[in-house]
């Protein structure tokens, strides 16, 4: 339990000690001079958590990947056989196999390459876009999400972290390359096509005709949700995912802790209060990130009335953006000491959602 205590103080210890060294620069981000987080302090602030992921135990379905890691060939010759074996998500098998035939048959060493991918992927679009990286840092560890997607889901998150890596691209309306990335990063694992349509939907003024058609559109499944479901069947057939359905009726999955979509709308909720500082801002970033979170709390909610395990799961690709968007709503919607009472209480709040996570989850 000591390690999930003590990696919190790894972004406000890192940040300490690059305020004390100077541990900002200048940058032109998106045309505009901001002063952002020394690129070596994003690196010393990120090799904790790899070093914490490489060693994880055995958390959540970190067996599986092991014994799937183990039964990879060890040998180039042998690699077209195991190939032939492998039916979906193959780019993660074939890049998990090629790091075991020339890298290392260490699983520790395996996860923790994993890791830093995805650590670096993520981190570094917090480093650049977020204006308090490290703040940004600790709501990722804090939501919990390191446990959830760094040491279990891993597969996925390679594609999330894919996906988001795009941000920049997006920004600069460079569409194609991103939508080239997005679509590799489907064959680490299927449903990063997802992200596709919310580019373009969260795209524009926060809070703009898109989303809140698709507010409507969450309204309308929510209502009908027993149609959804069927069409949802229906066009999940001939796929890797045409059992999706029938699985979570199968394993009485009651849906998303109410909680954990609560936690997740609260970027959401600031976003509509504070509207008016946004829109005069008219930040491109924070307004696709308010646009994101949006759809973040829509697919949550369809979770809670269907499946926590499966639709549950799909929220990752887009809630990512809230930790760049709470800091912001922090420092510019509150002013004085009402900033500081408010983000004092959303890292107490905080605390006590991932204490009671970590506890229930290792109880």
């Amino acid at each position: 339990m000591a390690k999930y205590i003590l990696i919190l103080f790894l972004p406000p210890v890192a940040g300490f000690l690059a305020k004390l060294f100077n541990g900002k620069r200048p940058e032109l981000i998106l045309g505009k001079e901001e002063t952002r987080t020394k690129v070596i302090w994003f690196i010393i602030s990120a090799v904790p958590l790899i070093i914490f992921a490489a060693n994880r135990g055995h958390i959540g379905d970190t067996s599986a990947y092991e014994a799937a890691f183990g039964y990879m060939p060890s040998e180039l010759s042998d690699f077209s056989d195991y190939a032939s074996t492998v039916t979906k998500d193959k780019l993660f098998y074939y890049t998990s196999a090629l790091i075991k035939i020339f890298i290392t048959e260490n699983p520790i060493v395996y996860f923790g390459i994993i890791a830093a991918f995805q650590a670096f992927a993520l981190l570094s679009v917090y480093r650049k876009y977020s204006e308090d990286f490290f703040l940004s840092y600790f709501l990722f560890l804090v939501s919990t999400d390191y446990i959830s997607w760094m040491f279990n889901g891993i597969r996925q998150f390679v594609a999330v972290c894919l996906t988001f890596s795009c941000f920049g691209l997006v920004l600069r309306k460079k569409y194609i390359l991103a939508i080239l990335i997005i679509i590799l990063a489907t064959f680490f694992h299927g449903t990063a096509f997802l992200v596709i349509p919310f580019i373009f939907i969260s795209q524009g003024k926060a809070w703009n005709k898109k989303t809140i058609a698709f507010i409507f559109g969450v309204i309308i499944v929510v209502a009908f949700i027993d149609q959804f479901t069927d069409i949802l069947d229906d066009l999940l057939t001939d796929t890797q995912y045409e059992s999706v359905v029938t699985d979570w009726t199968s394993w009485d999955d009651d849906g998303t802790n109410v909680l954990r979509v609560l936690v997740y709308a609260v970027p959401t909720l600031l976003s509509l209060y504070g509207k008016k500082h946004i829109d005069s801002n008219n930040d491109p970033v924070i307004n696709f990130c308010t646009n994101m979170s949006i759809v973040t709390s829509g697919i949550y909610v369809i979770s809670i009335f269907t499946s926590g395990i499966f639709i549950g799961r799909l929220p990752i690709y887009f809630s990512l953006y809230n930790y760049i968007l709470l800091p912001w709503e922090i420092n510019h919607i509150f002013s004085g000491n009402s900033a500081k009472i408010v983000k004092s209480a959303m890292i107490i709040f905080y605390m006590i959602y991932y204490f009671l996570i970590v506890i229930y989850q290792f109880d």
